[in-house]
């Protein structure tokens, strides 16, 4: 198979630019927008030998992995622009469900093949890391954001030895291909930008993803650099922060962080 949009993104007006290797397509997104380019437009890869994650970390895709990155230019303020990455949550998590639905059949009543949403911007199977989410933002010179989303997903193989411990749609036992999904989220992020329309539809999308959050109501424990706040995950609030209420009843907002749920959690997550 070769990479193609879904009849929604078509029709929407998205363009898209496959490669079948490169080091990463955030990098060439944002080198696209700098030399003009204004999209909206998907770059895909089946390998990606240079993409990073957040707080630059590496994120490779292994041949048959999904690594894809939207570019839309959009007249918003980065705050507004941010939040953007919870439709993204919400349309890959649609995706899944879509390409997924014999291997859900089978699976009936196993964790393992429920998809969530953890905060800020990682797609769970069950506990275990299947995707993650990376959006960078950069002024153009009419003043508009050239924001690009970049959505990694584990098809074929998963990394080891990560701070969650991972997986991938084959050790689920969902047999696609990398195209067939990256078909679905190209439609599926179609439906979600639309709902969260530059940002005026944030409350709805807040409520879509609080419905498919990890650990709401849960303990959980955020690091940030050398230090850590610990309490329940209570919410999100209308910019996107974890709200978390701490033992003493405090809600305290954050903004980023490394976030653990339940034990490693209570444990400190060290």
């Amino acid at each position: 198979m070769t990479f193609s949009l879904g009849p929604r993104a078509i029709s929407a007006g998205y363009r898209l630019a496959a490669f079948d290797s490169i080091g990463s397509t955030n990098a060439e997104a944002i080198s696209r927008a700098r030399e003009g380019d204004y999209g909206p437009i998907w770059f895909v890869t089946s390998e990606q030998t240079a993409g990073r994650g957040r707080r630059h970390r590496p994120w490779i895709a292994p041949r048959g992995n999904l690594a894809s990155s939207i570019l839309e230019v959009i007249d918003v303020s980065p705050a507004v622009a941010a939040t953007l990455g919870f439709a993204a949550g919400l349309a890959l998590e649609a995706a899944l469900q879509r390409v997924s639905i014999e291997a859900s059949l089978r699976a009936a009543g196993s964790d393992f093949m429920k998809f969530s949403l953890k905060w800020p911007n990682d797609v769970l199977a069950g506990r275990q890391k299947l995707a993650g989410i990376l959006l960078e933002a950069e002024a153009m010179p009419d003043n508009r954001l050239a924001v690009v989303v970049g959505i990694g997903t584990n098809v074929v193989a998963a990394p080891e030895g990560t701070p969650t411990p991972a997986t991938s749609l084959a050790a689920l036992g969902v047999n696609i291909g990398a195209e067939e999904l990256f078909g679905a989220l190209s439609d599926s992020w179609t439906e979600f930008r639309g709902i969260w329309d530059d940002g005026r539809g944030f409350g709805e999308i807040r409520r879509l993803w609080l419905e498919r959050a990890a650990g709401l109501g849960q303990p959980v424990a955020i690091q940030m650099g050398g230090t850590s706040i610990e309490g329940t995950f209570d919410t999100i609030d209308d910019t996107g922060c974890m709200i978390v209420r701490t033992a003493d009843g405090k809600r305290v907002p954050i903004s980023a962080g490394d976030v653990y749920f339940g034990s490693a959690a209570s444990a400190g997550a060290a």
